[in-house]
């Protein structure tokens, strides 16, 4: 059983997961969840990109590309999620800001609980 039907097994969404303990890692440990501890930072888990923003604010939004699936990256600097592909942008809230993409990226809500990121739908 994967980890996907094991949660749907139990009633949780399969992005109703505790993404880490982000809070608490040192910089140095190897992790890249130490990539979430300085605004800008991001890392892929379970195929949803999380970020830390310029002004210190989670967000989770879908891995993929809504044209054609390629894998996005975090642009800090710009404010926003890039598909390297055909040049597609996304706000940091989901929103198309640059074709050929024409569908928002899926976000995800995101509670920081003490050193617990959560991540979820």
């Amino acid at each position: 059983m994967d980890r996907k039907d094991f949660l749907s097994n139990i009633g949780m969404s399969a992005a109703a997961f505790t993404l880490l303990n982000c809070m608490g890692c040192k910089k140095t440990d190897g992790s890249s969840s130490a990539a979430l501890l300085s605004s800008g930072g991001s890392l892929v888990s379970n195929g949803i990109i999380v970020a830390k923003t310029k002004a210190g604010a989670y967000i989770a939004v879908q891995r993929s590309c809504t044209h054609e699936s390629y894998t996005l990256t975090y642009q800090s600097a710009n404010n926003r999620f890039y598909c390297p592909n055909h040049g597609a942008t996304f706000a940091e809230n989901g929103a198309v800001t640059n074709g050929p993409a024409s569908r928002s990226l899926t976000v995800y809500n995101t509670q920081l609980t003490g050193t617990t990121l959560k991540v979820y739908s």
